[in-house]
């Protein structure tokens, strides 16, 4: 006997916005999503209509916001490492020769996934400064959010980041898991003394490009995933809806909720900040 073939679930805008909502995303609200299109399942429209649904669910005044990290053009970034491993000196060179400098422009962010790609790509959308960790947003609050990202400031209190935790954003992970919280990391800058370390990227000064070096906080996401773990059994992960959308079981959380667990959890767990 031959086997069946279970039909492909095709799922539409309409479908998509109305479970965003039944999941809690706030009418007219501020909303910073992590998303894996694959999760998310066959739409209709594709990423397209997983922009709009969110837009949909959102309302007119509402603001979508997406991280648009760069990590392709640093020489420091775990990336970077990933790609040139095992390259000999000559190769590695020629790597770092081969390397775009930032553009806000224009610049893509390839690693953040279809969804973050297509928001950056849309009409109206604006984009913060930060040559690393830059945050892409549409919506009648999205210049306000994305203006003065201090370019030494990865995601701390000169970042979109801290304009979404005094907003009480909202934070979507549409079929992702802990580990991609960005919200985690502002955690990291509000622990007493955080360690620090040196970055460097590509970037042009008055149409010359070269690379610069910078001192930030040393980001580390190896641990978000027990993070989230724990966050979700304490008393703010009470706040913590899980739902459908699309094929996915997403995750919506209050952004404030998740940064000051963070920082209490990230001063009890790792020794460098204690």
């Amino acid at each position: 006997m031959g086997t069946t073939t279970a039909p492909i679930v095709r799922h539409g805008r309409t479908g998509l916005a109305g479970q965003l909502s039944e999941l809690g995303v706030e009418r007219n609200g501020v909303l910073l999503v992590h998303a894996s299109m694959r999760a998310v399942g066959t739409v209709g429209g594709g990423v397209g209509a997983v922009v709009g649904a969110l837009r949909d669910a959102l309302g007119g005044r509402g603001t979508l916001v997406v991280p648009a990290f760069t990590p392709e053009n640093s020489d420091t970034s775990p990336h970077y490492l990933d790609r040139v491993r095992g390259l000999t000196d000559q190769a590695r060179e020629a790597v770092r020769a081969s390397m775009p400098p930032f553009d806000a422009a224009t610049s893509a962010a390839p690693s953040m996934g279809r969804l973050a790609e297509a928001v950056r790509l849309t009409e109206g959308a604006v984009r913060s400064g930060h040559p690393q960790t830059s945050f892409a947003a549409l919506g009648p609050l999205a210049g306000n959010l994305v203006a003065d990202h201090r370019s030494d400031c990865h995601l701390g209190e000169d970042s979109p980041l801290a304009r979404l935790y005094d907003l009480r954003a909202q934070v979507l992970l549409l079929g992702t898991g802990f580990d991609t919280c960005t919200a985690f990391h502002l955690g990291e800058y509000r622990v007493p003394s955080p360690p620090r370390r040196s970055y460097r990227c590509v970037v042009t000064t008055e149409g010359r490009r070269h690379w610069w070096e910078y001192e930030d906080v040393a980001l580390d996401d190896s641990d978000f995933a027990a993070l989230g773990a724990d966050f979700t059994r304490s008393d703010h992960g009470a706040a913590v809806r899980t739902g459908p959308v699309g094929a996915s079981t997403s995750r919506l959380f209050r952004l404030t909720d998740a940064v000051d667990f963070a920082s209490r959890w990230l001063s009890s767990h790792r020794s460098g900040c204690r």
